[in-house]
C-alpha cells in the first residue's frame, strides 16, 4: 500500500485524494469533498480522522485485536477493518 508519510503529504495538499487512497470511492470520499468545498480546514480534519482510524485499526488487526464497535462517522469497511 502507500506509506503513511506520503499519504499525510498528499492529504495536506488535497484532502479528498488522501481519503480516496485509504477509503476508496464511497460515502467517506463524498463527505470529504463536500467538507473541503465548504472549507479547507473541515476537509483536513475529516481526512486526518479517516486516516487515523485506518492506521489505528490496522495496528490493532496486526496485534490480533479487532474492535467490534464501528468508528463514528466512518462508512468505509476498508477503514473500519484497517485494510
Amino acid at each position: 500500500m502507500i506509506s503513511a508519510i506520503i499519504l499525510v503529504i498528499i492529504t495536506i495538499f488535497l484532502p479528498p485524494v488522501g481519503v480516496f487512497l485509504v477509503a476508496g470511492c464511497g460515502a467517506d470520499l463524498f463527505i470529504n469533498i463536500c467538507l473541503t468545498l465548504l472549507g479547507y480546514l473541515p476537509g483536513h480534519i475529516h481526512a486526518f480522522y479517516i486516516e487515523y482510524v485506518y492506521y489505528s485499526r490496522k495496528e490493532q488487526a496486526e496485534q490480533g485485536y479487532y474492535s467490534e464497535r464501528p468508528a463514528p462517522g466512518v462508512y468505509s469497511s476498508n477503514v473500519q477493518t484497517g485494510g
